[in-house]
């Protein structure tokens, strides 16, 4: 459930998305409130005037509070970003430690505005080889 604080939070997320638009990038943008609501940090997507895909703002503040932040306050956290995060993101919002995500728009709605929808999935074939790969993984999670 959302409250007005957090309506705030995503207005400015929307604002942020609006930056990216401005600048040639594609429209999102994401900020990272702490337990206390104070804004940490926040961004916008870079992926056409940094030429690289994984310019998500979402991505860049995962990263920012995995390096910057304690488990503790990470775990207090709250990203505003204007849409849902992708797939790419989420697993970065997961590793990073972040206590919850409010968005805007949801991926599907988001796809619903895109011209042909969304990205085409990769085809993905797997598992195979499972004891040659578990033999290269499994020691460094028994430490």
């Amino acid at each position: 459930m959302t409250t007005t604080a957090d309506e705030g939070f995503l207005r400015r997320a929307i604002e942020l998305a609006a930056t990216a638009d401005k600048s040639g990038n594609p429209p999102f943008g994401s900020l990272l409130a702490g337990p206390d609501g104070t804004v940490l940090a926040e961004d916008h997507n870079t992926s056409v005037t940094d030429n690289d895909i994984t310019a998500h703002p979402e991505l860049k503040l995962a990263r920012w509070a995995a390096a910057n932040l304690t488990p503790d306050v990470a775990a207090g956290t709250t990203m505003y970003t204007s849409c849902q995060p992708c797939r790419m993101c989420s697993g970065a919002l997961e590793r990073s430690g972040l206590g919850r995500v409010v968005y805007a728009l949801s991926g599907d709605q988001l796809n619903a505005l895109k011209p042909g929808g969304g990205f085409a999935p990769v085809p993905e074939d797997g598992p195979a080889l499972y004891d040659e790969g578990r033999a290269v993984v499994e020691n460094y999670y028994k430490s």
